[in-house]
Formats: structure tokens, sequence, C-alpha cells
């Protein structure tokens, strides 16, 4: 079972890299590493299991956060009380997005940053992104609301960038006025 302390802080440069596409066949090692992933998530977001554990709650992980630079995330979404869909995308792409700007009103946050952020980072409120299963067989998925934050936050995270590189520096609420709060 993948731990907390399994997961890099933010400190670490990999973080900061650019993930390497997926060649299929999958790895069996970054298969069992999905596996680990959504238990992890899963677990993290009931209360009991997450004190147990001791895990924070999250809902995504990439696989750079695990230290294993290549393009794939999960994403366990809590979509009703008690009840998980895991989403598994590998080398995926945002293939459309909606004008329409969001933020998360609590503030966002990462499992790999173990520190209190201040700020709003905006986020498109609908996505289509298309990537593969585990299997190499073409997937689609259109996201909204929170599960889009999710997708885009770990999509980020193929491209070495943390949430806390798209809070503004100097202004940390900057254009707060211009979109929604979820």
């Amino acid at each position: 079972m993948l731990k907390t302390k399994d997961i890099l802080d933010e400190k670490n440069k990999i973080l900061h890299t650019k993930s390497k596409d997926v060649t299929f066949p999958m790895d069996e090692k970054d298969k069992k590493m999905i596996d680990d992933m959504i238990e992890h998530l899963t677990l993290s977001q009931i209360p009991e299991e997450s004190e147990k554990y001791d895990l924070r709650p999250g809902m995504g992980m990439a696989a750079v956060q695990l230290g294993v630079p290549k393009r794939f995330f999960v994403v366990v979404h809590e979509y009703e009380e008690g009840k998980f869909k895991n989403y598994v995308l590998v080398n995926p792409k945002i293939v459309s997005s909606s004008e329409e700007m969001i933020y998360v009103e609590e503030g966002e946050g990462c499992l790999s940053v173990n520190r209190p952020t201040e700020g709003i980072v905006p986020r498109h409120a609908r996505i289509t992104m298309e990537g593969y299963d585990v299997d190499g067989n073409k997937i689609s998925y259109r996201a909204r609301e929170e599960l889009a934050v999710a997708f885009q936050h770990e999509y980020d995270h193929l491209d070495g960038i943390l949430f806390t590189d798209r809070i503004d520096k100097k202004n940390p609420y900057k254009n707060k006025d211009k979109y929604r709060a979820i």
C-alpha cells in the first residue's frame, strides 16, 4: 500500500519536469502503481480509513508524484457519499475546454504540497480529455466542475506544473471576480 511518505514533496525537482509518453503494452510495474494509486486515493477519502492509515485526503495523483515521469494519472471521484468512480488516463490530451472559468473556493490542494497556500487557480469549467486506458484502448471523458478541475490539475503535473505555479505571486486573488467559485 502507498504511504504518504511515498509521494514526492514539491521541493523535488522531478515534479517540475515534463513526463514522457507511455508506450504500449504498459509496463506491469506501472499497472501495479495505478492499482496502488486507486487504493490510496479511495482510502484517503474515507475518513475512518484516512485516519487509520494516516493519509491526507486526495482525489488525484500523477505518476510523477511517485517519482515516475510518465504521462498517466488517476482520479478517484466520490460522486455520491461512499461511491467512487475511478478514472485512469494514459497519454491524455485536452481536446476541448469551455470559455467559462472557475476556481475552487476553499483553494486547491495537492498531495505534493505540504503547506497552506493562498490564492485562486483559474480552471476551465468543462473539458473533454482523450487518452488511453491501461490496455491502450482510446478513451474520452467529458468532465465538468470539480472533476474538470481534478483532470486539469493532474494533467498539469504531466507537464511539470504545480497548482501553486498557477497562483499569481503578487496578487493571489487576481481576477477572482471574473471566475465562478465552486
